[in-house]
């Protein structure tokens, strides 16, 4: 088998409603750029990978002028080999970033081909731990929204059979975020999993001040509260004792997984398929964290990551994010009594309807 064809798209998708949070800001839209790629024997596969809003010219030009080159007349099975050689054809000017986000992009849509080659649902491809559903919890991304909206947002979460949801924080004041976080618990009862997210607003001693602060409201855990970066700093707010920390969606190496690990700064990792290097680097960060007795959660792309949960033994929750593509796939996927069911199609099932697409494409150099 042979790849023999590379198509890649940039579209920017206006959201239903503007969300926001304390680093990005106002988020009205979101880019999503996507692969295909077709073999000889008339496989394909799709995958993509997204933005906040911006870079995704450049994450475009990089798989279109440096990677296809590797694609065109490679086994598309042998993923792995492909892996490693994009990730050193661009090492010097990537180790991570952008070219993180184009590798995800390649690798998903070969791993999408071995499943359907293989007439297998990628979860099952992969190991095939849990066939009946994955815990989902509610990602808001409302750090703007009043506190009706986020009262109703909460309620129409719980509405939906969400039995776990997430709330920003990293606002003004923690005084404020003590009473948004708050109102939420208070809406959605003391039995039920809440976690905050500052989107790594704070310096290190403001977020152990923060944790002081939210610790009686029994969050599941904070997520981001200061830049990944700072690892030795995540390692001070895990040892303040206070709350449980998540963080992985900024961190676009195994590397840098390994390290948090380490250092003792995480106690939920949080790879995100689309920015970690695809569902190759997603897996050994999971078992990196099931190697030191962690859970692993995920972040965004949950079409995709139902199936990467379901295929692990030490999964956590799945987050189900407001970047959401229900309305440009064929099937979306299905929820019952807060669980995501992982789909049985061949590979990872997300068949997207391109005519919808088509009119939020970005031309090249547009």
């Amino acid at each position: 088998m042979e790849i023999r064809e590379v198509k890649v798209d940039h579209f920017c998708i206006p959201l239903p409603a503007v969300l926001s949070d304390s680093v990005h800001g106002a988020m009205p839209d979101f880019e999503l750029v996507t692969v295909f790629i077709r073999t000889d024997s008339g496989l394909e596969g799709v995958g993509y990978t997204y933005t906040v809003g911006r870079g995704g010219s450049s994450i475009r030009a990089l798989i279109e002028h440096e990677l296809t080159s590797i694609l065109i007349g490679a086994d598309p099975r042998c993923i792995e080999r492909i892996w490693s050689q994009m990730w050193w054809l661009v090492h010097w000017v990537g180790r991570g970033g952008i070219a993180a986000f184009a590798i995800s992009a390649i690798d998903i849509a070969l791993w999408d081909i071995k499943g359907k080659a293989l007439a297998e649902p990628l979860w099952r491809l992969l190991g095939g731990t849990n066939r009946k559903g994955v815990m989902a919890y509610a990602g808001g991304v409302d750090l703007f929204f009043t506190p009706e909206q986020l009262h109703h947002q909460a309620k129409s979460f719980v509405e939906r059979g969400f039995r776990a949801i997430k709330v920003k924080v990293g606002s003004e004041s923690i005084a404020r975020d003590v009473e948004r976080v708050r109102l939420v618990r208070e809406t959605v009862g003391d039995d039920f999993l809440l976690m905050a997210d500052a989107n790594m607003r704070w310096s290190v001693d403001e977020a152990i001040r923060a944790c002081d602060a939210l610790r009686d409201f029994g969050l599941h855990w904070l997520e981001e509260p200061t830049v990944p970066d700072d690892i030795q700093g995540y390692a001070r707010i895990a040892a303040s004792g206070k709350l449980p920390i998540a963080t992985g969606e900024n961190m676009h190496t195994i590397f840098e997984f390994q390290r948090m690990i380490q250092f003792g700064g995480v106690s939920f990792p949080e790879p995100d398929v689309c920015n970690i290097g695809g569902v190759t680097a997603w897996l050994k960060v999971a078992h990196l964290a099931e190697a030191n007795n962690l859970p692993v959660t995920s972040h965004g792309a949950h079409d995709l990551h139902v199936h990467l949960l379901a295929a692990v033994s030490n999964a956590s929750l799945m987050e189900v994010h407001g970047f959401g593509l229900e309305r440009f796939i064929n099937e979306p996927l299905r929820f019952k009594n807060g669980e995501a069911i992982p789909p049985e199609r061949p590979g990872h099932g997300v068949d997207l309807l391109w005519e919808r697409l088509d009119r939020y494409r970005v031309n090249c150099g547009g």
